[in-house]
């Protein structure tokens, strides 16, 4: 399935609706260009599904949980053969959605080859105040 958006960040959360309804289990790979809004995705997912933590990119810490079923990670200092060698994958057999900052398609295909539910969304920033968001469930 393909799906695209072109929103205004004040419209980000018919994204997010369409998000909460039906994807509720796997990993969602967040691509963009610094500042293209992966943090700002995930921090409105987090409000609509009513968790009142600070979300904040995990670039050092590598992962944030939010509640028992938002899961939040940041691959982008240390790479995918860093966030293997830890075990992270073991994570993603929680029940939930994982959203990772800067994932590859060598992590989309790890994922879709052990049968986890994944979906791509690719986030160009349009303007100071609008993205395009691009939509690929594998």
């Amino acid at each position: 399935m393909k799906k695209k958006y072109k929103l205004q960040l004040s419209e980000l959360h018919i994204l997010v609706n369409d998000l909460t309804d039906n994807f509720t289990q796997g990993v969602v790979i967040l691509k963009g260009d610094l500042a293209a809004g992966k943090t700002t995705l995930v921090k409105q997912i987090a409000k609509e599904l009513g968790y009142d933590d600070d979300v904040t990119s995990p670039t050092f810490s590598l992962q944030q949980c939010y509640g028992d079923k938002l899961f939040h990670y940041d691959i982008y200092n240390h790479g995918l053969e860093h966030f293997i060698s830890l075990g992270m994958l073991e994570e993603f057999e929680k029940a939930g959605v994982h959203f990772i900052e800067w994932g590859s398609d060598d992590l989309v295909d790890i994922l879709t080859s052990a049968g986890i539910e994944t979906m791509t969304i690719e986030i160009e920033k349009i303007s100071d105040n609008a993205r395009e968001y691009s939509i690929c469930t594998h």
